[in-house]
């Protein structure tokens, strides 16, 4: 074998072994990433929630979403589900593409779904309608609630005085307020000529406004409409920045001469969920000693404009540390509030010294925050008296030890 061909072996039997070993790393790396996720959760926690807690629909249409099970913990969960009740003249399941079912299984560090399926009769008018679902545990040691609220609205037609009629599907749109509304209005001309229609609104102070055909991103201000013909516009509306939660009117017109319409249309802000956690300083590291408690402060701030319910604190700490927190939760936040909460952390007394991450996770239903504490574990302070005594006790000896010699 020529000195080429040996070399071009040596190279390729070199990087086949590279392969190998960094594919090795990365196998450990990712098997280590999955055992500090799974050392990190808390050993049961799942939760239930609707895709759409609220919806609504005009009359004879049927709904569909997702319920979601989220397992947070780091136990695999069975749980038995159900429809506890549903107003009369509904029939409703939950169901997969298949089945109609009664329990799910949802792996830990997972999430899982089925779908709530709802179908009214002709006898359901108008109104507010409850659905409520049960899960619980197959040991029943956790049990979940979820309200489906479902409003049947029919359809709103606006003034039909003078020779143009507005017609809208879905008159009333829910939301959080940093979101954009899209109203879908026909425009219908009783006129036995052609016509131009101005299109205008009046929105609350601040508020973006702008028209545009269906199905189209170019904006307009009027429409032209052939003799007794319609067209369908949508109104797109954009809150006004930090909009608190609450119903603001929105008045759709259309006007060619004398002929005139307008539309009664209606969004209703749920308010922006968010908030911000940290520390005054903005570090966030500490230092500790062995089974001594340290104590650092957060602050918890709504940066939202809706309140936040149940501010909970959860730990994401080593084993065998204790984490507290005072207080334990918050019962409200309301918009702008900011509060301070003390954490204590206590590291394990037989623990060895170095640096460690302790996580800090501020959850409501609507929003999170998490937080990563550095604590930098030191050793204690008896064993740097006692290193001392022992140093002194050397040095000691060794005085003594070269005083005897010399003296012989």
């Amino acid at each position: 074998m020529s000195k080429t061909s040996s070399y071009r072996l040596c190279m390729l039997v070199a990087l086949v072994a590279l392969a190998v070993i960094f594919s090795g790393w990365a196998s450990m790396a990712a098997e280590t990433k999955k055992k500090e996720d799974f050392e990190n959760r808390p050993e049961r926690s799942i939760q239930m929630s609707a895709e759409y807690p609220g919806v609504e629909v005009p009359p004879g249409q049927a709904v569909t979403m997702n319920l979601i099970f989220d397992n947070k913990g780091r136990t695999n969960e069975n749980v038995d589900v159900s429809i506890t009740s549903l107003p009369k003249g509904w029939r409703a399941r939950l169901k997969t593409d298949q089945y109609t079912v009664t329990g799910i299984s949802v792996p830990w560090g997972e999430q899982n779904t089925v779908v709530f399926e709802a179908e009214q009769d002709k006898t359901v008018k108008p109104g507010d309608y409850k659905f409520d679902v049960e899960a619980k545990t197959t040991d029943g040691q956790f049990k979940m609630a979820q309200a489906v609220l479902v409003k049947v609205r029919v359809r709103q037609v606006g003034a039909d005085a003078r020779g143009v009629r507005l017609t809208t599907s879905y008159p009333v749109l829910r939301g959080p307020s940093d979101a954009s509304f899209e109203f879908s209005v026909e425009v219908e001309s009783k006129l036995d000529r052609d016509a131009v229609f101005d299109l205008a609104a009046q929105t609350p102070e601040g508020w973006e406004e702008n028209f545009k055909p269906a199905y189209e991103t170019k904006y307009i201000t009027s429409l032209r409409l052939k003799a007794n013909s319609s067209q369908t516009v949508a109104i797109q509306v954009k809150p006004a920045m930090n909009s608190k939660a609450g119903e603001y009117p929105i008045n759709m017109k259309v006007a060619s001469g004398d002929a005139r319409a307008e539309a009664k249309l209606m969004v209703v802000l749920t308010g922006t969920y968010a908030l911000d956690a940290g520390t005054p300083s903005g570090l966030l590291t500490l230092d500790a000693r062995q089974g001594k408690p340290s104590v650092a402060s957060i602050f918890v701030r709504n940066t939202g404009s809706a309140p936040l319910q149940e501010v909970k604190f959860m730990s994401f700490k080593p084993e065998n540390w204790k984490v507290e927190f005072k207080p334990e939760k918050l019962p409200s936040l309301e918009p702008g509030e900011l509060k301070q909460v003390e954490i204590t952390i206590t590291p394990y007394e037989e623990g060895l010294v170095g640096d460690y991450s302790v996580g800090v996770g501020i959850s409501t239903e609507k929003t999170s925050k998490n937080l990563e504490f550095r604590v930098t574990v030191k050793a204690s302070t008896a064993w740097g008296w006692i290193g001392i005594g022992i140093i002194v006790l050397v040095v000691l000896g060794l005085t003594g030890l070269f005083h005897w010699l010399g003296r012989r």
